[in-house]
């Protein structure tokens, strides 16, 4: 199959991590797993520095005839806001495209110290609403420079998003076998409108799903099991925030936000999918080439499967597990030493020898 790719790498540590993003779906090419038109867009805070904004007004009219975004890490700390680039870029293009799952997945690979001690099993996965709730964008600011200065943003929960995302939630722990189990974050005991709303439709969602294990936590209660317990996890569901906060959390406790990748979806396949590492652009070591690429390989990697690559995806995966679990080449965010690049070569050359097994 031939597959047409947007490539948007991002800035500071964007590009670095994206070229050997690009290095393993060119090797897998080459290797006869697939064909990829990559269409390479330079949109992000750098973007908007120069042309004063992140994307051209029809930026998703062009992205709209791919079968994919690949996205690198965007921002520019101190420079241009946060909000830029993720509003009126990121944001827009989820939003555009009706991405309403943002799927991360968080596990501890072998080889990879978790920073909780005795911690060895962690394998689940966040399904974090991403069109509405706390980033829906609802709300405004008044009486501006005054005394009287006022900013209101409302959380939207609405019964169709909720009930979706709660379904792929459940879906995916069916097709993931093993624990069978759905843990909803809440706040319903404050948030009394929006967050009753969402448990009532989680508890009408399970019924229909008996053989799935379900529990609703606290969203406070929640940060500490998923530092006390992370091995228990099996799928989250979360509103948009609390989805964000969660998984953030959740990759620190699986050894780092460099071995998270990202996935927004719409599980329609009316429109692209996006995928993305779910770290920041590191303007701290951006240019010293030593940025870890393998939250964006395994992103390429939910991209490949996905897309129907199976075997493809199957092969980065499998790359990366023997090369976490032998340890010799990584990054200094996981003790090693390792250049970006090298990482990326020494994950090509597993790539070739697994493919010739």
């Amino acid at each position: 199959m031939s597959y047409k790719i947007a490539v948007v790498p991002g800035d500071n540590i964007g590009p670095e991590v994206m070229r050997e993003g690009l290095k393993l779906l060119r090797t897998l090419e080459q290797l006869g797993h697939g064909s990829y038109q990559f269409t390479e867009f330079p949109w992000g805070a750098g973007y908007y520095l120069e042309t004063g904004a992140p994307m051209p007004e029809d930026g998703p009219e062009i992205l709209r005839g791919f079968d994919a975004i690949y996205f690198g890490a965007h921002g520019l700390p101190g420079k241009v806001h946060d909000s830029v680039a993720s509003q009126r870029l990121l944001h827009r293009i989820r939003k555009s495209f009706d991405q309403y799952v943002n799927l991360r997945p968080l596990r501890l690979w072998p080889g990879v110290e978790s920073p909780i001690k005795g911690k060895s099993e962690i394998d689940f996965v966040v399904v974090r609403e991403n069109s509405e709730g706390e980033y829906s964008g609802a709300g405004g600011r008044l009486h501006a420079g005054t005394p009287e200065e006022l900013a209101l943003l409302t959380t939207v929960i609405t019964r169709k998003g909720s009930e979706r995302v709660m379904r792929f939630a459940f879906d995916l722990a069916r097709s993931r076998g093993g624990k069978k189990r759905v843990t909803a974050a809440t706040k319903s005991n404050a948030l009394s409108h929006s967050m009753s709303l969402w448990d009532e439709l989680f508890e009408e969602v399970a019924r229909d799903y008996p053989d799935v294990e379900t529990g609703k936590i606290n969203i406070d209660a929640f940060t500490i099991h998923l530092i006390t317990k992370p091995e228990w996890f099996d799928v989250i569901v979360a509103t948009n925030m609390f989805g964000d906060i969660l998984s953030d959390e959740g990759a620190a406790v699986a050894g780092g936000i460099g071995l998270a990748p990202g996935a927004n979806l719409d599980p329609t396949r009316r429109h692209p999918s996006l995928f993305e590492p779910i770290h920041g652009s590191a303007p701290d070591i951006a240019g010293k080439g030593i940025a870890n690429p393998i939250a964006t390989i395994l992103a390429g990697q939910m991209m490949l499967d996905w897309l129907g690559e199976k075997e493809a995806a199957s092969l980065i995966g499998r790359a990366v597990e023997s090369l976490l679990a032998e340890g010799r080449v990584r990054t200094p965010d996981l003790g090693g030493d390792a250049s970006t690049a090298e990482v990326g070569d020494a994950l090509c050359e597993r790539i070739r020898k697994l493919a010739l097994r």
